[in-house]
């Protein structure tokens, strides 16, 4: 096998988005905007500017800002090869670009493309494909953001655990309980109520309206090796979400901890 870095991965797709060029990038090329429907980012917003976007406790993925023309085009690169653990030399700079396009009636289209080299191995492809519809639900989430919250500042609540389960049953337990059923149904979340605006087949959206405004991600993770992740990711979009998160994220860890599977 090569173990040279030559061999290419690409991801381009695009969504329509309500708003004009200036709203549009002040969501997917600032920290708050960025926080606000992709992950908990940091930022310096010029060419050259460091960026940070955590994963979680103790992960997270770093980079820096390569390309930058408000409000059409933001382009940044990550290392890739020490997000995945792996030696400096075997994989080059994960390098991302969004590209903002004004169209008329008051929406633009952002085109995202994502690439890099590798050398081929299984575990390469294998992260490529699914990082495809990991991005094509973010980029929903840009949609929705825009749509229902734009410019506002979210606060994260997020809960995971890793249980010893098939994942399809563990996403059959966790539809069941949340009630979640097809697009447009209304839901009651643990306390919280709310509109099912995604269905997959391991994940969903529901925005919420009480009693806390925002959007829910629930989603499962097969792990292989018979565990599975289940998780929560909410952006909150209240004077009141820090309460509502230090109150309710124990309650949504325990909740997936304990949901029945199997039996």
């Amino acid at each position: 096998m090569s173990t040279t870095t030559t061999v290419p991965y690409r991801l381009d797709f695009s969504v329509e988005v309500p708003g004009t060029p200036e709203q549009v990038w002040q969501a997917v090329a600032t920290a708050q905007g960025l926080s606000a429907w992709f992950l908990p980012t940091e930022l310096e917003e010029h060419e050259g500017g460091s960026l940070h976007f955590s994963m979680g406790p103790g992960m997270g993925s770093d980079g820096r800002v390569t390309g930058w023309d408000p409000p059409r085009r933001l382009a940044y690169e990550e290392d890739w090869a020490a997000l995945m653990g792996k030696d400096p030399e075997a994989l080059s700079p994960l390098t991302s670009e969004f590209l903002v396009e004004a169209r008329s009636g008051g929406t633009c289209v952002v085109r995202v493309t994502s690439s890099g080299f590798g050398t081929g191995a299984d575990w390469e492809s294998e992260w490529w494909a699914e990082m495809g519809p990991g991005w094509m639900s973010f980029s929903d989430n840009l949609r929705l953001y825009l749509t229902h919250f734009p410019g506002q500042a979210a606060t994260h609540l997020e809960a995971t655990v890793t249980r010893s389960a098939d994942a399809k049953e563990l996403w059959s337990a966790m539809s069941e309980a949340l009630g979640l059923g097809e697009v447009g149904a209304a839901v009651e979340v643990c306390g919280a109520t709310g509109t099912v605006e995604r269905a997959g087949e391991d994940q969903a959206m529901v925005r919420l309206t009480a009693p806390v405004p925002g959007m829910l991600s629930v989603f499962v993770f097969d792990q292989g090796e018979g565990t599975a992740m289940a998780g929560v990711r909410a952006y909150l979009f209240s004077p009141d979400a820090a309460a509502f998160v230090q109150r309710e994220e124990p309650a949504w860890r325990t909740w997936l901890q304990e949901l029945p599977v199997g039996g």
